[in-house]
């Protein structure tokens, strides 16, 4: 019996191994994709729906105080930073606040939450001389890649009667690019 296994396994192998050695070559490419979509970032952070673009701060007066500055400051206490994808050009609306024209010397009014506003305007220089309108928009340069500080500084005016306490309003910004 081994005789005929020999004789039957020792071709097979053999044939095996000529048709092994004879071995194809296929060369072929693979296909790679990315697709990136224009993105901001607002201090530092992805720009998402809901999202702080910083904080306006008048600090502490007393009551009797006759006028009140601050800047918009974002994140690490500098000036709102926007970067934006190479190529677009970002806008910045800064819309109404909670309080808006509820109290004459502003068109923004800070409020105690009890019925007392403080008024208050937007402006996009130090000296309060380029007003910011509620709706108004900021433009930016196109985007290069690099971060652009955007100053939006904020000046409260005093007015008689004024009780202690603490005033806010909440202002809606969107930023389109």
């Amino acid at each position: 019996m081994h005789a005929r296994v020999s004789k039957v396994v020792f071709p097979l192998l053999a044939l095996a191994w000529v048709s092994g050695s004879q071995a194809a070559t296929v060369a072929g490419t693979i296909g790679a994709t990315l697709v990136l979509t224009s993105s901001c970032q607002v201090n530092g952070a992805a720009a998402t729906g809901g999202m702080s673009f910083g904080a306006l701060t008048f600090g502490a007066s007393n009551s009797l105080f006759t006028e009140s500055s601050g800047q918009v400051l974002g994140g690490g206490g500098g000036a709102l930073s926007i970067l934006c994808s190479a190529g677009t050009s970002p806008t910045l609306t800064v819309a109404g606040g909670a309080n808006d024209g509820k109290s004459p010397g502003g068109t923004r009014a800070l409020f105690d939450g009890v019925a007392n506003y403080v008024p208050y305007d937007l402006y996009t220089d130090s000296g309060h001389s380029n007003l910011v309108a509620i709706g108004g928009v900021i433009p930016l340069a196109a985007s290069t890649g690099v971060a652009q500080a955007v100053n939006i500084y904020g000046k409260a005016t005093g007015k008689a009667g004024l009780p202690a306490g603490t005033y806010t309003d909440t202002i809606n910004v969107t930023l389109t690019f």
